[in-house]
């Protein structure tokens, strides 16, 4: 008998876990949490490599998995704490070091946005992710966003009402400067 992997909502007090893999043609994560040392998966990802993503390193592609998922899982990240596997040590490395190359900085930057701790987790116990990584899809090869996000996702605008200039110089009884006596 085998079950259909069902998905649940988050828990905001638990920690999140992203495990990310990548094979020579895809990327593949997961989204999920840990209660009473049970995993469940709340989200989902995979996603073919484009022409140009598929000239990078194996590194660069582990990389990109791991940015994908964390842009794609960015509204559940931001400002919660995230444990992410992955089974290519050298993220870790390359985390604490100082100087990279341009790609690779310009990422790292990006998950500085997150409180992401990278821990390692083998490709057999890493199955999930490994799985989506590998799963025939048709063609989507698109690129990975990877740009910084819009800087003025959290800013919020104030419009000044229409009537606002009437209601000034009806208070104040004069004219704001940028209006003339017959507007």
């Amino acid at each position: 008998m085998s079950i259909a992997p069902v998905l649940r909502g988050p828990n905001w007090d638990l920690p999140f876990q992203i495990s990310s893999y990548a094979s020579d043609i895809a990327i593949g994560s997961v989204l999920g949490q840990e209660e009473d040392k049970k995993p469940y998966a709340i989200y989902y990802i995979s996603k073919k490599l484009s022409p140009a993503e598929l000239n990078y390193t194996i590194t660069e592609k582990e990389f990109l998995a791991v940015i994908h998922a964390a842009n794609k899982f960015r509204h559940y990240i931001t400002e919660y704490p995230v444990i992410l596997y992955t089974d290519h040590f050298s993220i870790k490395y390359l985390a604490n070091k100082p100087i990279n190359n341009g790609r690779i900085t310009r990422w790292m930057i990006l998950l500085q946005e997150s409180d992401i701790t990278i821990k390692d987790r083998t490709g057999k116990e890493n199955h999930v992710a490994d799985f989506l990584s590998r799963m025939p899809k048709p063609v989507d090869a698109a690129a990975v966003e990877d740009q910084f996000p819009d800087e003025h996702l959290f800013v919020v605008t104030v419009k000044t009402p229409w009537y606002a200039d009437v209601a000034s110089y009806i208070v104040v009884g004069k004219l704001p400067k940028h209006l003339t006596p017959n507007e």
